[in-house]
C-alpha cells in the first residue's frame, strides 16, 4: 500500500511538472491546470469585450496585438458564429488584479475582478500564442487562476542623467506591461539634467536642460506637456501608472543653472557634467524657493493623474543651508535642532502642499531622518536597517536597494535577482499591510539609449516574477522560460543583455617586449560582433570587425561598437594609443601608488590615454602622498616635449595637484629642473576635468633620466562632502617626445 500510495505521488509530481513545463509564463501564475484539446486561432474568432469604455480599449489592445501577432484581423463582436475570446469582469474572481483565463477547444474566456485583471488576462494569453508570425496559432487547453502578490512592481528608469527619447521609453513601457510590471516611477530631473517642461518657468528647459561636455558637445533634451501627457495615457492604457519624481531639496543643480537665485549662495553654476553628490541644493531659508516648488508642482499635478508624486530627497549636502542666514534664521524660528531638522521640515512642507491637491508624497529613505512624518511613502534604498525605522514609524514602504539593476550584469545576475528575497528580514513580516511591493531602479550615469535594454533585459524578467509570484523558487525552470521568450524579442529587436556576464568586457594592454598592443574584449554573448574603426569615426555594421582579441602595432585611435542581430548595443567606446619616446620604459616611483590604483609597472609609459574616468583602469592614483615617478630612459634621450595629464573629479576625491616639476639627470642622482608649473585648484569644482601640464623647448635637452613631482592637494578643505580627508592625486600617462 504505502509502495503505491509513493508511485501514486510521483506520478502527480511528474504530472506537475509536465503541465508546467507545456507554458512560458513569465511571471509564472499562481496555478495552472491542463485541459483536454485545443483552441485555434483563425480569421472566424471572434472578440467580445465588455461595452464600456476600458473594456473597448482592452479588446482593442487584444485585437491589435493579434493582428501584429498572427496577422489576423479579429472582428470584435458577439456574432454566433465561429470561435470566441470572451473578456468579461466576474465578481467571482477574487483579488485585486486577479483574473481566470480558461481555454478550451472553440473558446476562450478571461475573467477577472477588476479592469487591471482583465488586462493581465490579456497578456497572459498573448505570451501563450507562438512567437512566430504565420502558421496556425493552436493555444493548449488550461486554466490559469491569477493574481499578483504585491500591488507595486516597479522600474525606476532616470532619465535625467542621459535622456530617453519618448518612443524608446514608449517600448519600455510596452515590455514592462507584457511582463505585468505596473508602476513606472520617471526620475525627471537632477543635477545633470531638468527633463520637463514647466511654462512659467521656461529657463529649467532652455538652460537645465543641456550640458557641455568635456569634449565641447552639448547633449540633453526634454520632454513637451504634450509628449508627458501621451507618455502617461499609453502607460494608462497598457496598466501602467507613471509615477514622477522631481529632486528636492538636493540633486537641484540643474534647476540652479537655470535660476541660481534658487540655491542659498546665488552663485551662477553650470549644469553639472559628472556624476556624485552635488553641495548646490534649494535655499531652506527663503520663500521664493517654496513658491517655485509649489508653481512647478501645480503643473506636474496636472499632467500626472498618479496619486503619488515622488521628490526625491536623497543625498542632501548641508553645508550650503549651515552658512546661510536665512536657513540659520529658519531653523531658530522653527525650533529645529540641526540640519536633518531643517531637512524634515522641508519634506513636511512640500507633503502638504502635496496632500492639498490631493497627492501622496514619496520619499528615498532620507526623508526619515529629522522625522518623517507617517503618511509619506518612504522607498528604501540604504537597507533593511531603514526599512525597519519606516515600518516602525507607521510609513507604507516600498522596496529598491536590492534590485539596483544599473549595477553590472556581472555583479547581479539574472539568477541573483531571481533568488534575492527583498522581504526576508522580520520588520516586513511583522508589517505586512505596510509593504507595497519593490521596483528596481535603473540609474543612467552609464548607461545610454544603447545600452539601456541590456541593462533591463532579462533581469526585470526576475523582478516581475518575484514580486508577483515569490513562492516560485525554481530558477532552472524560470531560465527555460526566459530563453523561450528570446525568439519574441530578437522579433521585436529588443536589444536584451546577457543573463551573467556584462555585455562586452575590455581590457587594453602593453607588451613591452614587442611593442604590441592588445584590446581583449571578453564578449556576453558569443554572436556579438565588434566592429571597429582606426580614425576616430563611428563603427557600422560596414566596418571590421574582430573577436575577442585585436592587435596593434602603431599608435591609433580604436573606437570600438558592439552589435547583434544588426542591433547597435552600446555606445561607442574610444582607445587613443599615442606614440611616447618613454614607452614601456622602466618606471620607479619615491611612493607606491594606492593598490586599487596602481595598474601595470609601465602603465604611466604605456602610450594609452586614460577616458576621462578613473573607473577604466588606465589611471594610476596615490592618496595622500606625491606622485613621484623616475623614467629610466636607458640612453641619453633627446628631449623636445613632455606632457603628462591629471584629472579631478572632486567627487570621488580626486583633486588637480598643487604643483608639478619636471627633471631630468644623466645618472638618476644629479637633477636639473626644467620647469615648475603652480595650478589653481577648486575642490567645490565638481566638473570631471582633465588638466595636461606640459614643457616644451625649441633646442632639445639631452638626458637619460626624466622625474615627474606632481603635489598633491593634501586634506579635502572644510564643506567638502569628504573634508579632512587625504584626497587623491591621479595620472594616466607621461609622453615624451
Amino acid at each position: 500500500m504505502r509502495v503505491a500510495t509513493l508511485l501514486l505521488v510521483l506520478a502527480m509530481v511528474a504530472c506537475g511538472g509536465t503541465v508546467h513545463a507545456q507554458w512560458a509564463i513569465i511571471p509564472q501564475p499562481q496555478k495552472i491546470e491542463a485541459g483536454k484539446g485545443s483552441f485555434v486561432l483563425g480569421a472566424d474568432t471572434r472578440i467580445v469585450a465588455p461595452a464600456d469604455a476600458r473594456g473597448r480599449e482592452i479588446g482593442a489592445f487584444l485585437r491589435e496585438a493579434i493582428q501584429a501577432q498572427a496577422g489576423l484581423a479579429l472582428p470584435t463582436d458577439a456574432s454566433a458564429n465561429g470561435s470566441r475570446i470572451a473578456l468579461r469582469i466576474d465578481p467571482a474572481v477574487h483579488g485585486d488584479e486577479a483574473y481566470r483565463l480558461t481555454v478550451a477547444p472553440g473558446r476562450i474566456d478571461i475573467a477577472a475582478a477588476d479592469e487591471r485583471g482583465l488586462f493581465w488576462g490579456v497578456q497572459t494569453l498573448l505570451q501563450l500564442l507562438p512567437a512566430e508570425h504565420g502558421g496556425t496559432f493552436e493555444v493548449p487547453a488550461v486554466r490559469i487562476d491569477d493574481a499578483p502578490r504585491y500591488a507595486w512592481r516597479g522600474v525606476m528608469l532616470d532619465v535625467a542623467r542621459h535622456f530617453m527619447p519618448v518612443a524608446l521609453v514608449k517600448r519600455q513601457i510596452d515590455l514592462f506591461s507584457r511582463y505585468k510590471i505596473n508602476v513606472l516611477h520617471w526620475h525627471l530631473t537632477d543635477d545633470q539634467g531638468w527633463r520637463l517642461q514647466i511654462r512659467k518657468y521656461r529657463e529649467l528647459t532652455r538652460v537645465g536642460a543641456w550640458r557641455t561636455e568635456a569634449d565641447g558637445t552639448r547633449t540633453g533634451g526634454f520632454y513637451t506637456q504634450q509628449q508627458i501627457r501621451e507618455v502617461v495615457e499609453y502607460a494608462r492604457r497598457r496598466n501602467i501608472m507613471v509615477v514622477p519624481e522631481i529632486e528636492m531639496p538636493g540633486h537641484a543643480s540643474a534647476a540652479i543653472a537655470a535660476y541660481p537665485w534658487l540655491s542659498c549662495p546665488k552663485r551662477p553654476i553650470q549644469v553639472p557634467t559628472g556624476w556624485g553628490v552635488f553641495t548646490d541644493i534649494y535655499c531652506v531659508g527663503d520663500e521664493t524657493t517654496f513658491a517655485f516648488l509649489h508653481n512647478v508642482l501645480d503643473e506636474v499635478a496636472t499632467l500626472f493623474p498618479a496619486p503619488y508624486i515622488h521628490i526625491g530627497g536623497d543625498e542632501v549636502p548641508k553645508q550650503q543651508w549651515i552658512e546661510s542666514a536665512s536657513s540659520q534664521r529658519r531653523m531658530r524660528e522653527q525650533h529645529l535642532r540641526d540640519a536633518e531638522g531643517l531637512q524634515s521640515w522641508f519634506v513636511q512642507r512640500i507633503q502638504r502642499d502635496l496632500a492639498a491637491r490631493g497627492k501622496t508624497l514619496i520619499g528615498w529613505d532620507e526623508i526619515l531622518e529629522g522625522g518623517a512624518d507617517r503618511d509619506a511613502i518612504v522607498e528604501m534604498w540604504r537597507g533593511d536597517a531603514e526599512a525597519a525605522k519606516a515600518l516602525a514609524n507607521g510609513n507604507r514602504l516600498i522596496v529598491a536597494g536590492p534590485f539596483y539593476i544599473d549595477t553590472p550584469v556581472e555583479d547581479l545576475t539574472l539568477e541573483d535577482v531571481y533568488r534575492t528575497d527583498a522581504f526576508a528580514a522580520p520588520a516586513y513580516a511583522a508589517h505586512r499591510g505596510q509593504v507595497l511591493g519593490a521596483e528596481a531602479p535603473l540609474w543612467t550615469e552609464r548607461v545610454t539609449p544603447r545600452n539601456l535594454e541590456a541593462m533591463l533585459y532579462p533581469r526585470v524578467m526576475a523582478l516581475s516574477e518575484r514580486l508577483w509570484n515569490p513562492d516560485a523558487h525554481d530558477y532552472a525552470d524560470f531560465r527555460r522560460r526566459v530563453r523561450a521568450h528570446y525568439p519574441w524579442l530578437d522579433a521585436h529587436h529588443v536589444a536584451y543583455g546577457p543573463e551573467d556576464r556584462d555585455l562586452v568586457d575590455y581590457r587594453l594592454g602593453f607588451n613591452p617586449q614587442h611593442r604590441r598592443w592588445r584590446l581583449r574584449a571578453a564578449r556576453g554573448f558569443d554572436d556579438l560582433q565588434l566592429h571597429y574603426t582606426l580614425d576616430g569615426s563611428e563603427p557600422t555594421m560596414q566596418s571590421p570587425a574582430f573577436g575577442d582579441v585585436l592587435d596593434r602595432y602603431e599608435p591609433a585611435t580604436i573606437k570600438v561598437a558592439p552589435f547583434r542581430h544588426g542591433v547597435p548595443y552600446l555606445a561607442s567606446q574610444t582607445f587613443e594609443i599615442a606614440d611616447n619616446e618613454a614607452l614601456g620604459k622602466p618606471v620607479s616611483y619615491a611612493a607606491a601608488p594606492d593598490p586599487r590604483y596602481a595598474g601595470t609597472a609601465t602603465q604611466l609609459v604605456d602610450g594609452v590615454i586614460g577616458s576621462g574616468d578613473f573607473h577604466d583602469g588606465l589611471w594610476t592614483g596615490w592618496q595622500g602622498s606625491d606622485m613621484d615617478a623616475t623614467i629610466d630612459l636607458q640612453q641619453p634621450t633627446p628631449l623636445h616635449a613632455i606632457r603628462v595629464r591629471f584629472l579631478q573629479q572632486s567627487g570621488s576625491w580626486i583633486l588637480l595637484p598643487r604643483h608639478v616639476r619636471f627633471a631630468v639627470s644623466d645618472d638618476g642622482k644629479r637633477w636639473r629642473t626644467l620647469q615648475d608649473v603652480a595650478l589653481a585648484v577648486d575642490p567645490a569644482d565638481l566638473r570631471p576635468i582633465v588638466h595636461e601640464v606640459r614643457f616644451d623647448t625649441a633646442a632639445p635637452v639631452t638626458a637619460r633620466y626624466l622625474r615627474v613631482i606632481a603635489q598633491n592637494y593634501g586634506l579635502l578643505p572644510a564643506g567638502h562632502e569628504g573634508a579632512g580627508q587625504p584626497a587623491y592625486v591621479f595620472s594616466d600617462e607621461i609622453l615624451v617626445r
